[in-house]
């Protein structure tokens, strides 16, 4: 029996033009092994997508890229990443896709941004990262990017990044010394994206643009599982009216990036559908071969399995 293709849609590289704008948390605060591997989409990724059967990988810019920059970095600085980009892509074209980094400090201009790099360069959309210089992406601002992008009929995807000042003080201090991961990936992004996101449900978005395409990574930053409790007290008296689940279900697709938890993605299929989830990795902060197995191992169905592994990546994507 052949076994279905393997695209994983949330896969990080880094840019040594972008990152050497970054004020904190840049490569020379990771580890040998995890900075060699952002800075390389060659030889060793290939190597290890080869060994865990990742058949392509959609490239993004690990966090924040352009969006901590002021417009007149950002702008140039985001231009010079994607064409990069697009010159790794085609040194592997079977291999490799894109998605976009943004210059979010100039909203027009990352939308004309969205738009070349999806008509000259061919990418599949691109990638936001938590808030925008301390905004939330639900300020009318931004909405040249989502405008573009639904005219474009790509998805953008939503990707964690460090949370506001303010709530790391008020939130995660008094733990940081010792559960430094608290404030990323174990839990303070997931609040941060989750927030995010439903914001953007609230903010009449959709509404402006009702075929606009969202994708959460992290099994949907927890939100499958709290949809029906929000929906709930939303409907609750004093509350404005909002069909909040039924819009998150129609507008939002989620990835398995980091979160390999198979009752996590039962209560994902459950409430989303398999058809609005897509298989990743998060690599090179997490490793391929565990996500690998684990995909293995999902009581699902063979058809299902397909989907999620890359059927729904190629309808969403148009690859």
């Amino acid at each position: 029996m052949k076994h279905p293709a393997v695209i994983a849609l949330e896969e990080h590289y880094f840019d040594p033009d972008v990152t050497k704008h970054f004020k904190e948390g840049g490569p020379e605060a990771r580890l040998p092994a995890l900075r060699e591997r952002l800075f390389d989409v060659g030889e060793l990724r290939l190597k290890e997508m080869d060994e865990a059967g990742i058949d392509i990988q959609v490239l993004s810019h690990g966090a924040p890229a352009t969006q901590r920059m002021d417009a007149e970095t950002a702008v140039p600085v985001a231009r010079r990443a994607n064409d990069k980009l697009k010159q790794l892509i085609d040194s592997h074209p079977d291999r490799f896709r894109g998605f976009a980094a943004l210059p979010t400090a100039d909203p027009k201009a990352a939308a004309d941004e969205l738009e070349r790099a999806v008509a000259k360069l061919g990418f599949k959309g691109a990638m936001l990262h938590g808030l925008a210089n301390g905004v939330f992406l639900d300020d009318r601002r931004f909405w040249p990017i989502f405008e573009r992008a639904q005219a474009l009929d790509v998805p953008l995807y939503m990707h964690p990044a460090v949370p506001h000042p303010a709530v790391v003080d008020a939130y995660y201090k008094d733990y940081l010394k010792e559960f430094p991961g608290l404030l990323t990936a174990a839990w303070g992004f997931t609040v941060e994206t989750a927030t995010q996101a439903i914001r953007l449900v609230l903010s009449g978005l959709f509404d402006a643009y009702p075929r606009l395409k969202i994708i959460l990574g992290h099994l949907g930053e927890g939100l499958p599982f709290s949809l029906w409790r929000i929906d709930m007290a939303l409907a609750r008296q004093g509350n404005r009216a909002t069909p909040f689940r039924d819009c998150f279900r129609e507008h939002f697709w989620i990835t398995t990036s980091g979160n390999f938890s198979t009752p996590a993605l039962l209560c994902c299929v459950l409430e989303m559908g398999a058809d609005r989830i897509l298989f990743s990795v998060d690599y090179p902060f997490v490793l391929n071969p565990p996500a690998a197995k684990w995909m293995q191992e999902v009581p699902l169905g063979p058809e299902d399995h397909a989907k999620i592994l890359s059927g729904n990546a190629r309808r969403l994507l148009k690859i």
